[in-house]
């Protein structure tokens, strides 16, 4: 069975970072700077078999970080088996539509990936209709960071998964992901994707956190919506392998406890998901 990890990331590190993002990132591990390089190697070996995985870089010029699009096309073009990409976009930024139909029809890459919180807007801003509607038009899903960041100057107002239901509904079928599930804001999150039909969450960089999870996970099992949570990891920030391990182990610290246990086949059927045909992806 292969498994599809719809979240992860490539850029040049510390080239495609400026210098206030480094240091603010400190934040996210105790002091220490963290290591954000990137290889096919490395990920290939902090994984399993079988993997097909969605790539994208990040564009937020309020925050720091900017990957050209070539960049992701160049990755992917080297390993085209395994490989999807996605353009990154910074609706705040001129040129942003002209980027939109490049990384469509000529870099050929596969759907959208914004940061509405590091750039600074929110997803259901009249300003930026035209990207809904172009990715619905032509069938580009759209994974958005919900959830947390260390980064200061961005403003969590933008990352509520609220803002989505607005989007959702005015353009029903644009296959949408939740990054994190949207945490710290994981209530919000599974009220969106349970009632929009293509609206998903992936559960990207929060094994580490595993009580958080756990209870993250019972929302999504109280309100059915398992089938509406797909794999992802962040790489570099995490891996495939210890992401699989942190999600078969979160019932083993209930151990001692009468806490209601995690169903472990929804588990195992959310691990190995295809979400390819889900997203519209072939």
């Amino acid at each position: 069975m292969s498994i599809i990890d719809v979240h992860s990331h490539f850029w040049q590190f510390p080239e495609h970072f400026n210098d206030d993002f480094r240091q603010q990132g400190k934040r996210a591990k105790a002091g220490v700077e963290l290591d954000l390089t990137v290889t096919f190697e490395d990920y290939q070996r902090t994984s399993v078999p079988d993997v097909r995985t969605i790539v994208f870089g990040g564009k937020s010029k309020l925050s720091g970080l900017w990957v050209d699009d070539r960049s992701i096309r160049d990755y992917v073009a080297q390993h085209p088996d395994q490989l999807l990409g996605f353009m990154s976009l910074d609706p705040t930024q001129d040129g942003w539509e002209r980027e939109l139909r490049e990384g469509h029809l000529e870099l050929g890459l596969r759907g959208i990936k914004l940061m509405p919180m590091y750039a600074g807007f929110r997803p259901d801003e009249e300003r930026i209709a035209p990207l809904w509607e172009y990715a619905q038009k032509h069938q580009l899903p759209v994974l958005l960071h919900t959830g947390t960041t260390f980064i200061s100057q961005a403003p969590l107002e933008c990352t509520l998964p609220r803002h989505l239901d607005p989007v959702a509904t005015r353009y029903p079928e644009v296959r949408m992901i939740l990054a994190h599930l949207g945490h710290p804001y994981e209530g919000e999150c599974v009220a969106v994707i349970r009632k929009h039909q293509h609206v998903y969450a992936d559960l990207s960089a929060l094994h580490y956190r595993p009580f958080q999870l756990y209870h993250s996970l019972m929302l999504v099992q109280e309100y059915g919506v398992w089938d509406k949570v797909l794999f992802g990891t962040d790489y570099p920030f995490t891996t495939v392998s210890a992401t699989i391990d942190g999600l078969r182990n979160l019932n083993n610290m209930l151990a001692g406890t009468a806490l209601p246990r995690l169903n472990e086949a929804a588990i195992e059927r959310l691990i190995y998901r295809d979400s390819l045909p889900l997203l519209g992806l072939s």
